[in-house]
C-alpha cells in the first residue's frame, strides 16, 4: 500500500523549503509558501497540462422558457455554481434528454441556424399626454434579454426601455422581467416573457400620432437540440419548453490544497507540485540562476504525470467515418465488415 503520508501538503511544503532553501518560517511563512503552492495548482498547472485526471461530465437541468446558463453565484448546490472559475473548457460530446446534440462556440454558426428575428408590433400611439402603457403582447412567449419598447417625445428624442430579467433566492432566472431606460437603475416598467403581459412608463409621453413599439424575440419552445458556448454563456436552442438533462464534457481545475494532511487529486502529482511553486519563488526572488538549475527536473516531473494521461489515451483509435462500421459483433466474433451480418 502506498504511504499517503508522502503526498500531503506538508509534505509538499518541506520539500520545497529544501528545493529553495528556505527552512525557516523567517524566510517565507507558511501561508506564503501555501499561496505560492495553490498558484500554481490553480492556475499554472492545468494550463501546463490538461490532463484525463481533470475532464469529468458536467451535468445539469436547463429551466422551462430560460435559454441562457453562466455561473451561478448564489447556490453552492447548483451544478453552474462558481462555473467560470471551476471549469477550464467545454468539449463535445454534448447530450441534452440523453440525445446527442449539436456543440459550437462559434456565434456566426449558431445564429446561423437559428437566427435571431425582431418582431416589431405597434402597441399604442402617442397622445401628447400618455406616458404609461399597459397590455398584452400578441406573439408569446419571447427571449429574455431581447426585449424593448420604444417611442419618440414632442422634442424627437428617443424614448427606450430595455429588459433585464429578475432572479429568485437561488440564482436561477425567472420568466419575468424588469424595464430600464439606458444607464438607469430605476426600473421603469414589467414584462412577462411567457404570458407577454407588460407594463411601461416612459419618462416623458410620446408625442402626437407616434407609434409606441415593442421589439421581441418570439419562439416555439421545445426540446433543446443545440448548445452555443461564447463569453461564458451557454445557450440553448430550441429554448426549452421543461427542464432537460444537459450533460457535456469539462476540464475541471485542481483541487485547492488548504490542510496540511490534504492530497491533490492525484498522490503522484505532488513532486511536480513542489517543483512549480518552487519555480515560482525563484522567479519572485529574481534567481533565475536557480530556476534554470530545477528546469530539467520539473520538466521530468511535468513528463512524469503525462504520462499516465498519454497510455490512457491509446485505448481511443483516431475516429474516422468508417469508426461505427468496424469492431467485433454482439456475437464476439468477426466484425460488421464482411462477417454477413446486415
Amino acid at each position: 500500500m502506498p504511504d499517503d503520508t508522502l503526498s500531503t501538503l506538508a509534505q509538499i511544503q518541506t520539500k520545497v523549503r529544501r528545493i529553495t532553501r528556505s527552512p525557516s518560517v523567517s524566510q517565507i511563512t507558511d501561508a506564503q509558501l501555501n499561496d505560492y503552492i495553490n498558484t500554481f495548482v490553480l492556475y499554472d498547472f492545468p494550463e501546463h497540462l490538461r490532463l484525463w485526471n481533470f475532464r469529468q461530465n458536467l451535468k445539469f437541468w436547463c429551466r422551462a422558457y430560460v435559454g441562457e446558463y453562466t455561473d451561478n453565484t448564489v447556490s453552492l448546490t447548483d451544478p453552474l455554481y462558481n462555473f467560470k472559475n471551476r471549469y477550464i473548457s467545454l468539449h463535445p460530446p454534448l447530450y441534452i434528454a440523453g440525445y446527442n446534440s449539436f456543440y459550437t462556440q462559434s456565434q456566426e454558426q449558431f445564429y446561423g441556424i437559428y437566427p435571431k428575428v425582431t418582431s416589431i408590433f405597434k402597441i399604442a400611439q402617442g397622445d401628447g399626454i400618455t406616458a404609461v402603457f399597459a397590455g398584452t403582447l400578441p406573439n408569446v412567449p419571447i427571449l429574455q434579454n431581447n426585449v424593448t419598447f420604444s417611442s419618440v417625445d414632442i422634442n424627437n428624442n428617443s424614448l427606450t426601455l430595455n429588459d433585464i430579467p429578475t432572479f429568485d433566492a437561488f440564482g436561477h432566472m425567472l420568466t419575468t422581467g424588469l424595464l430600464y431606460l439606458p444607464n438607469n437603475p430605476i426600473p421603469q416598467g414589467t414584462i412577462n416573457y411567457v404570458t407577454g403581459a407588460y407594463l411601461v412608463t416612459f419618462p416623458f409621453a410620446p408625442r402626437v400620432g407616434q407609434a409606441i413599439n415593442s421589439q421581441t424575440l418570439p419562439y416555439n419552445p421545445s426540446l433543446p437540440q443545440a448548445l452555443l458556448y461564447y463569453d461564458g454563456v451557454m445557450t440553448v436552442r430550441p429554448i426549452p419548453d421543461q427542464p432537460y438533462e444537459i450533460n457535456i464534457e469539462a476540464y475541471i481545475r485542481p483541487t485547492e490544497l488548504l490542510a496540511g494532511t490534504q492530497q491533490p487529486d492525484l498522490a503522484q502529482f505532488w513532486q511536480y507540485i513542489a517543483y512549480g511553486a518552487s519555480k515560482k519563488i525563484f522567479e519572485d526572488r529574481m534567481d533565475l540562476e536557480s530556476v534554470q538549475q530545477i528546469m530539467p527536473e520539473f520538466k521530468m516531473q511535468e513528463k512524469l504525470v503525462l504520462r499516465q494521461t498519454i497510455v490512457q489515451n491509446f485505448n481511443e483509435r483516431t475516429a474516422t467515418i468508417f469508426t461505427e462500421s468496424v469492431g467485433p459483433t454482439p456475437g464476439g466474433f468477426g466484425s460488421g465488415w464482411g462477417s454477413g451480418q446486415f
